[in-house]
């Protein structure tokens, strides 16, 4: 049973990078049971480089990480996610010599997430089942990145910039499918997407990345509203 609105994930003051290099400077941010979060900022400005301190795949140099009020600071990318992240990256990562079924049931856990609530929600990956990886277009490559992390039966759902490069049809059915799960699926989504208005309006909540710092956190609705803040944060169109 999902306890909706207690802390899932806890960042205290995380300075992180790759190396010495330091792109996230004293970061503190609470990710909550069932909240849907924008990540939003300039290009460079950190967005990716968050994702990937929560999964441990950067060099932390400060600060503490917690998940369900477990100290998880030391603990491995794999372990991360048999505790429950599930991480959709940019580069989707596809295996040729596996089928469209093969990606899903390789990684599948326990839980609401099976193959055929999977076909439900994509069916398109049904009719492609048995095709390889590399026989998919770009936007059912990214169809079976957010299935697979799905089939993990995560809690937290870290999506990097899922609609990148896509067609725009392909883009309204992901928004669709997005859409959902932060509605109707109980899960913690997180969306890094150089589209802020469409973040914001799939989202609860909104914080803003400059130079590796937030420097906005309010309510998704809030920023939507105010075209001159969102212009200044982020620079939209």
């Amino acid at each position: 049973m999902t306890n909706k609105g207690s802390d899932l994930l806890v960042m205290e003051h995380v300075t992180a990078g790759y190396g010495e290099a330091v792109v996230l400077e004293d970061v503190s941010l609470t990710i909550k049971e069932g909240e849907s979060l924008a990540l939003l900022g300039r290009n460079g400005m950190g967005k990716t480089t968050l994702l990937l301190t929560m999964m441990g795949l950067t060099q932390l140099h400060k600060g503490k990480l917690f998940w369900k009020g477990s100290d998880i600071t030391d603990v491995t990318t794999y372990k991360r996610a048999q505790a429950g992240l599930g991480w959709v990256p940019q580069e989707r990562h596809m295996y040729p010599s596996l089928s469209v079924e093969e990606h899903l049931t390789v990684v599948a856990r326990p839980g609401e997430w099976t193959v055929p609530k999977i076909y439900q929600l994509f069916p398109r990956l049904q009719e492609r089942r048995n095709n390889m990886g590399n026989q998919l277009s770009g936007g059912e490559q990214q169809m079976l990145a957010i299935a697979r992390a799905l089939m993990v039966n995560p809690r937290l759902l870290l999506l990097d910039e899922p609609m990148e490069g896509l067609a725009p049809i392909i883009v309204q059915e992901l928004l669709g499918v997005v859409g959902r799960l932060v509605k109707e699926s109980g899960l913690s989504v997180i969306i890094v997407e150089q589209h802020a208005r469409m973040a914001l309006e799939l989202t609860e909540r909104v914080i803003v990345l400059d130079r590796g710092r937030i420097v906005h956190d309010s309510d998704s609705q809030e920023l939507l509203d105010d075209d001159a803040k969102l212009q200044r944060l982020v620079a939209v169109a």
